[in-house]
């Protein structure tokens, strides 16, 4: 009997292996077999699984939470899962150090028998530089074979519940089902009120992934120790030199993010011990919260002195542990009315009212990317260009189309028209303005000066037709429901809640 199938026999039972022999046995074709497999029955199976390490995590029941990550790591279905998520993300045509890429169905296929645990080495990291947002400086990226994506996929599924398990209420970067727009409606909720707390302590942690201490990682992750070692210690090739990594868990590894999470995890939980220790020497309530993103957080407090002289000590020990450190350069303090910026937004207080809008250093970048390209593009048709901007107009605005956005949105499409009307001058600098308003914008509805170009009418529809640019402001403000803190995605509680959210109606500005 092949591994996979006594996989699904143990879990499923007796009865349902003639389904599985007709949907996950192998043709002799390789490329036929990948066809043939049931996708939802490997992500069924996988669900479920992980939704029993969250019960017996929850029981306490370590040597059953044991057993069960032994069977998802050894079943075919998650194997089968693992190969597919790492030939089907962005990073499919990025290759390891061995420049081997899983391009095939073939290939696929055949990556799911190789991802065994016996006699398992990864190789070492392919080590790049990237450039950091907003800074000159370069940041290291560690890019894995192929084999060594799937074996961390294939492991974070058996991680993964855990993590959710245990981990901060307030914590939104790099979990499932939560985002940036969960983490900034976590700060509306604590800086909103007129009775909310005024200081904000801005926390940073300068190389975050790169110093983590591997000996904390080996006593505290609990998953298989050996595997997790290897994923860890397994070096990094630059300049053709192998170096070893001794500390740090490499950023483009897919295991990286939780394992950091992870690390993180327990500090909301000393600030809020802290907190119910100040609140019973002074006799008051000293409104501290945090709300973290990966190695971004925010920590509330009703004064600054507080926040300077019990809440940063207490994280500063708290990571020393771990082998971290703060930032002192991106570490402040600042009050309410002042601002501050926190993923990609401004928050700030006007006149006792609080707003959170697109941060200027943000929109000035995104303004900048928008100019480079239009100049890049001098001599291109205007339809293309128009395509070529879309996309980068719409998906900015939907990401802050959950925030006081619309004067923001004005401002860019005021900007961006400035650019365009420079561009059309450029093309054509014998005619006067008036020849250049009526080629290159147009009247469109009720709107004057829509940068668009007319297309062919079509037999169904005999009305003119316009390619024409995106305008930011055209996006409708929707507010974000914010996900329920302490809520697991991999336990059943989680279905019903999903269930409920769908009936809820965004509030439209």
């Amino acid at each position: 009997m092949l591994d996979y199938e006594r996989t699904w026999r143990t879990f499923e039972g007796e009865k349902q292996m003639d389904s599985v022999e007709s949907t996950v046995c192998a043709p002799p074709d390789p490329t036929e077999a990948w066809e043939q497999i049931d996708w939802y029955k490997c992500l069924k199976l996988v669900r479920r699984l992980q939704a029993r390490i969250v019960k017996a995590m929850q029981e306490g029941r370590w040597g059953k939470v044991k057993a069960l990550q032994h069977l998802l790591t050894h079943s075919f279905s998650a194997k089968a899962l693992a190969v597919i998520r790492v030939t089907e993300n962005k990073g499919k045509n990025t290759s390891g150090v061995d420049k081997v890429l899983w391009s095939t169905k073939k290939s696929r296929f055949e990556a799911i028998q190789t991802l065994k645990q016996r006699g398992y080495k990864p190789k070492p990291l392919r080590r790049i530089y990237i450039p950091k947002s907003g800074s000159k400086k370069m940041r290291p990226l560690s890019i894995p074979t192929m084999k060594d994506r799937a074996m961390e996929t294939l492991y974070k599924f058996a991680l993964e519940p855990i993590a959710e398990a245990g981990g901060d209420p307030n914590s939104y970067g790099f979990r499932t089902a939560r985002s940036t727009h969960d983490a900034i409606g976590q700060c509306f909720i604590l800086l909103s009120r007129k009775s909310s707390p005024q200081w904000v302590l801005e926390g940073d942690i300068k190389g975050a992934f790169d110093n983590v201490c591997h000996e904390w990682i080996k006593e505290n992750i609990p998953i298989d120790k050996e595997i997790l070692m290897k994923f860890q210690k397994c070096g990094y090739i630059e300049t053709g030199k192998l170096f070893p990594t001794e500390q740090g868990t490499g950023q483009g590894q897919p295991i990286s993010p939780t394992i950091f999470n992870m690390v993180l995890d327990g500090m909301e939980g000393e600030i809020r011990q802290l907190a119910e220790v100040i609140k019973r020497r002074e006799r008051i309530n000293p409104k501290i919260h945090i709300c973290r993103y990966a190695d971004d957080f925010v920590v509330t407090g009703y004064s600054k002195e507080v926040l300077e002289s019990e809440i940063k000590p207490l994280i500063e020990e708290f990571l020393s542990t771990r082998g971290l450190h703060l930032s002192e350069e991106k570490t402040i303090i600042t009050h309410i009315d002042e601002g501050f910026d926190f993923l990609g937004w401004n928050v700030r207080k006007y006149k006792g009212k609080l707003l959170i809008k697109p941060a200027k250093k943000k929109t000035i970048a995104f303004l900048n990317r928008v100019r480079e390209t239009i100049k890049r593009n001098k001599a291109i048709e205007q339809k293309k260009l128009i395509l070529l901007l879309n996309p980068m107009l719409r998906g900015w605005a939907q990401y802050h189309k959950r925030i006081c956005a619309k004067q923001v949105y004005q401002w860019v499409d005021h900007q961006i028209w400035k650019c365009l009307w420079q561009w059309a001058k450029r093309r054509h600098p014998d005619k006067n303005k008036v020849w250049i308003k009526d080629r290159y914008f147009h009247s469109i509805e009720n709107r004057n000066w829509v940068f668009g170009v007319k297309d062919k009418p079509k037999r169904q529809n005999p009305e003119m037709q316009y390619t024409q640019l995106y305008t930011t402001a055209s996006t409708k403000i929707q507010r974000h429901v914010k996900v329920k803190s302490g809520l697991n995605p991999f336990d059943a509680e989680w279905w019903g809640y999903l269930e409920a959210r769908k009936k809820q109606k965004y509030i439209t500005e």
